[in-house]
């Protein structure tokens, strides 16, 4: 009867100490109760049973009731919740990442592009309630997925990004700028990019500081990623007769000074990724960073249950007046 029963007026229960209480006074009282007879013997009532001492049994009924009206006054019901979660502040973002060769570099295992789709797959499993797009750039630039809620279609598309899809270069301002135009006709209250690269500006006919004007404009944040370790790096240099790449060590060249001022001019923050642990804390800073809103709304649904209690205490005092009234009546 007490499964997942709470009380609304658990004040109530405090009466219960006057059990006790009434307990004692009966015992005090019993004596006065019942008449004193002097006889010289008793044999002639040796047969009169053991009905008499059951006597007491009259009063544990009444104190049991006393405890279910109490148990009753303190209201038992049931509670069913029920929840809805609304957003309150949607987020649109757009991840240009870079495919040049170059992000084939194995500095990061088991190389960038690789380690870039292992933690941006992570990141974006963990934003379940925002809009998310692709942009991939390398001398030139396109949309992989334009920005939508079907994270299985990101993350499909993410997956499918590779090398080669695109003539070589590093497009900076290319990419930048079709993100920016994934973005701008975007009503989302807050609106940001993810710009990797692993290299300098060498390609594209948009100059990155002119889509970051754009980005600017349409009130786009863009957090910029310099991807690769410092000094040299296994890179691919060559294609070898098979067409596979041979790799030799190349100077790691990123243009950090550009990659900064666009994350400063758009309100963003720039980040330096030298190893897939790096990497990885990046894009956890950024989901701390652009945290949605959530409000969540609970519902109750009371059940009320004391009136098992009343019946059950009305019974017992019912049964309390019959055996009072039949059984106990010569008794008493």
């Amino acid at each position: 009867m007490l499964t997942n029963i709470t009380f609304a007026n658990p004040e109530f229960f405090w009466l219960l100490l006057l059990l006790p209480l009434a307990v004692l006074w009966y015992f005090y009282k019993r004596r006065e109760q019942v008449a004193s007879l002097k006889m010289p013997t008793i044999k002639g009532f040796s047969g009169s049973g053991f009905l008499p001492r059951l006597k007491p049994f009259l009063f544990v009924l009444r104190l049991l009731a006393l405890a279910a009206i109490i148990t009753a006054m303190a209201r038992p019901q049931t509670e069913d919740i029920s929840t809805r979660t609304t957003t309150t502040k949607g987020i649109d973002i757009v991840m240009a990442i870079d495919v040049s060769s170059s992000m084939l570099a194995r500095d990061l295992k088991p190389n960038r592009l690789a380690a870039l789709k292992e933690v941006a797959g992570d990141f974006i499993k963990e934003r379940p309630n925002d809009r998310i797009g692709l942009v991939a750039y390398a001398g030139e630039a396109y949309t992989k997925t334009p920005i939508t809620s079907d994270k299985a279609i990101v993350l499909s598309a993410l997956r499918e990004i590779t090398y080669g899809e695109l003539n070589d270069g590093t497009a900076i301002g290319m990419g930048l700028a079709t993100a920016v135009n994934r973005l701008k006709e975007s009503k989302a209250v807050s609106k940001i990019i993810i710009l990797l690269t692993d290299g300098v500006n060498n390609s594209g006919f948009i100059e990155p500081q002119t889509a970051a004007d754009l980005a600017i404009e349409y009130g786009i944040k863009t957090y910029t990623i310099g991807l690769g370790s410092n000094g040299n790096a296994l890179t691919p240099i060559a294609y070898n007769a098979d067409g596979s790449f041979r790799y030799g060590m190349s100077k790691v060249e990123i243009d950090e000074p550009l990659l900064k001022d666009i994350a400063k001019v758009t309100g963003g923050k720039y980040f330096r990724a030298t190893d897939n642990d790096k990497l990885e804390a990046i894009y956890e800073e950024i989901n701390k960073l652009e945290k949605t809103d959530i409000e969540e709304f609970k519902y109750f649904r009371y059940e009320e249950k004391f009136r098992s209690w009343v019946l059950l205490a009305g019974g017992l005092l019912l049964l309390e007046w019959v055996l009072r009234n039949t059984v106990f009546r010569s008794f008493i």
